[in-house]
């Protein structure tokens, strides 16, 4: 037994294979040799092994040149050496192979910096995303914030149409104040860090505040089209008690569209993912046909109407002072001074149809500035809201925040389009404006 384990040993010895690889290919084992072969392996391989209790392990001899990989018998081991041959041959391999040059720890390096760079350029994109939306937030407080402060300290502003005007205001300013910051913190940080209670909550308000600033256009639309359909009577029931009633009805209507997920969604576990889920296809059509649908699809049909009736009152001399009536409940100034007299001065027809039609351009561009802007800013957003719960479109995480963000935008574009086509707004302003210089 003694001799035949030494000619195994012998013959390993003599054994050597040579692998031929390019030299800028990372070295790959072509065969494996099993440390601990079955009968069948082991016998097709050297057919005494298994009577040796021989265990070969292949390894590569960075000493020789980068192109070939010699590989050698490193132990032989007896069962009753099992347990410290591995300890062994280890310590052995670490104190050849630490003389070899580090060829694979040059791609190591590499890889690092690749990664290193990458995450830099990541973090400064985000840094600088964050700067960007910060200042819209920022941008849609103080607009807001101003809008608020002139109704308040402004008693020429102090009229139940204004009152909408105000709602309006004081919504979007929440959308500021609680949306906008934990929006840009997720964004930020690409991940939800403030538990499931803080998730829930703010989905919430998110829902409720949009939803409330799209009703509060639907009745500001409303409003505009009494009263300048209906100058005369809708003077007497314009009171400050009915303005009270539209702005709560808002804000029950978008409670009772915003909060039913509340009462069946459950997040178990950590959150690190903070979205709109569209588990129930009903809710989700339920949502985006009440919160923008059905508001967008009334206020197309006001603003038209609202234009027509506009158009026919330009057009009618007799009518100037009731238009001059309506366009004040309208609350858009398209003449600093009294239509009706303004009319009265002209004298050819041709000059008051020009007059007529430069009124009829203005009122439709200021229109199409509302219009466009709500439209342009939230429909993007709830197609893709309604395809996502048909499970047709599954946007990015990247095209999510444009759209939500998108929307919030509206936030910014309300105060600027309800206030500065009105004189009174403007001069508000200026005072607000003075009076910060002189304190």
């Amino acid at each position: 037994m003694k001799k035949h384990e030494d000619g195994v040993i012998n013959e390993m010895k003599r054994m050597h294979v040579d692998v031929h690889l390019p030299h800028h290919h990372t070295p790959q084992f072509i065969h494996h040799f099993p440390l601990n072969p079955s009968e069948s392996e082991s016998e097709a391989w050297c057919p005494a092994a298994v009577h040796c209790g021989i265990s070969v392990e292949m390894r590569p001899d960075l000493t020789s040149t980068p192109n070939h990989l010699l590989w050698q018998k490193t132990g032989i081991n007896r069962e009753e050496d099992q347990k410290n041959a591995p300890s062994e041959q280890m310590e052995r391999y670490l104190g050849e192979s630490s003389k070899a040059p580090p060829l694979i720890n040059y791609t190591h390096s590499n890889a690092s910096d690749q990664r290193a760079e990458f995450g830099v350029a990541v973090v400064t994109e985000r840094l600088a995303v964050a700067c960007l939306l910060g200042l819209l937030a920022l941008s849609t407080a103080v607009m807001n914030g101003a809008v608020i402060a002139a109704i308040l300290t402004t008693r020429k502003l102090r009229l139940p149409a204004n009152y909408l005007i105000c709602s309006l205001a004081v919504t979007d300013f929440l959308v500021a104040l609680l949306v906008m910051p934990l929006s840009i913190l997720y964004i930020a940080m690409a991940t939800w860090n403030l538990g499931r209670v803080v998730c829930e909550v703010w989905l919430s308000v998110d829902m409720t505040c949009c939803t409330c600033s799209i009703l509060h256009l639907c009745i500001i639309a409303l409003d505009r089209y009494w009263a300048i359909t209906k100058a005369v009577e809708y003077a007497r029931k314009r009171t400050p008690r009915r303005a009270v009633i539209m702005v709560t009805a808002v804000w029950v209507a978008s409670i009772l569209i915003s909060a039913p997920p509340l009462f069946w969604r459950r997040r178990r576990g950590a959150v690190h993912q903070c979205v709109i889920e569209h588990d129930q296809l009903g809710y989700s059509i339920y949502s985006t046909f009440g919160a923008f649908y059905i508001p967008m699809t009334l206020i197309l049909i006001l603003y038209y109407r609202i234009y027509g009736a506009a158009k026919s009152l330009y057009q009618k001399r007799g009518s100037s002072r009731h238009l001059s009536d309506s366009l004040n409940h309208f609350r858009v100034e398209l003449s600093p001074s009294d239509p009706g007299m303004e009319l009265e001065k002209l004298n050819s027809p041709e000059e008051r149809n020009q007059v007529c039609s430069s009124r009829e351009r203005k009122a439709a561009r200021i229109l199409g500035l509302i219009l466009g802007a709500f439209i342009v800013c939230w429909l993007p957003f709830f197609i893709k809201e309604l395809l996502m719960a048909l499970n047709v479109l599954q946007p990015s995480p990247h095209v999510s925040d444009f759209l939500t963000w998108l929307g919030y935008i509206n936030s910014l574009i309300n105060p600027l389009l309800y206030t500065s086509f009105n004189e009174d707004f403007k001069q508000a302003f200026k005072g607000l404006l003075k009076r910060k210089e002189h304190t």
